[in-house]
């Protein structure tokens, strides 16, 4: 099945599209790994970029925290989350670039009368910062939901549910844009559907989660204009 046929079989209207941020609109987790890998680093777990993708993907610092002490044998500082949220902003404001296709894809779901919004395992001081550098802060005012808002970040679907209430519409009526498998969980539990930006991996896990792959942010607009029928 092609994410267009996975579009074109829904049963209820679409009414909103919800993007998640990193990896779907903004490029951001090649500088999140690199700055996570060198705090763990210091921190005393040796650990590269490409592994902490592998581990952290879509999670947020609270879920991590866990993790990362059970790895450690011991209590992060005080400070970490401190140092690792001002290292991260810095590198966001001089390097963090949209994903390719992004902006034309928040424009053309636009045309096609849609609303948008977005929902992320970020906090919201990460994301102003993120969408003031790829120029978008005045079209996501009043629609960025973070994981600071609900009682569980991803792969809880509380942000997601949040983000559906927020426009006043209900999880069947919602298409989840994301790009990783904490993500993927959140949008299926939320049940909502959900199409995989996979521009490189595997899709096989996507698909095995319920999402649907696609490759190319351009090409969303039209992937979604099959969704905007009535409901059979």
């Amino acid at each position: 099945m092609t994410a267009a046929e996975f579009l074109a079989r829904r049963k209820t209207k679409l009414r909103l599209v919800i993007f998640d941020c990193d990896g779907v609109l903004v490029d951001s987790e090649g500088i999140a790994n690199r700055i996570l890998s060198r705090e763990l680093t210091a921190v005393g777990w040796p650990i590269g970029p490409n592994e902490v993708e592998q581990r952290f993907l879509g999670m947020n610092l609270a879920d991590m925290r866990p993790v990362i002490e059970a790895q450690l044998g011991h209590k992060l500082p005080a400070s970490f989350s401190y140092h690792l949220q001002s290292a991260f902003e810095t590198s966001l404001v001089a390097e963090v670039e949209a994903v390719d296709g992004a902006i034309a894809a928040l424009d053309g779901v636009t045309a096609l009368g849609l609303p948008w919004r977005v929902a992320s395992n970020s906090s919201h001081e990460e994301m102003v910062v993120k969408f003031a550098r790829i120029g978008i802060t005045e079209r996501v005012h009043g629609r960025a939901h973070s994981y600071q808002d609900v009682p569980r970040g991803k792969p809880a679907p509380d942000v997601y549910l949040a983000a559906a209430a927020a426009e006043g519409v209900s999880a069947a009526q919602c298409l989840v844009i994301e790009d990783s498998t904490t993500g993927i969980r959140a949008g299926i539990a939320a049940g909502m559907d959900v199409l995989a930006y996979v521009p490189h991996a595997d899709p096989a896990p996507f698909r095995a989660l319920g999402a649907m792959p696609f490759t190319s942010m351009f090409d969303l607009p039209g992937l979604i204009a099959h969704a905007q029928r009535e409901a059979v």
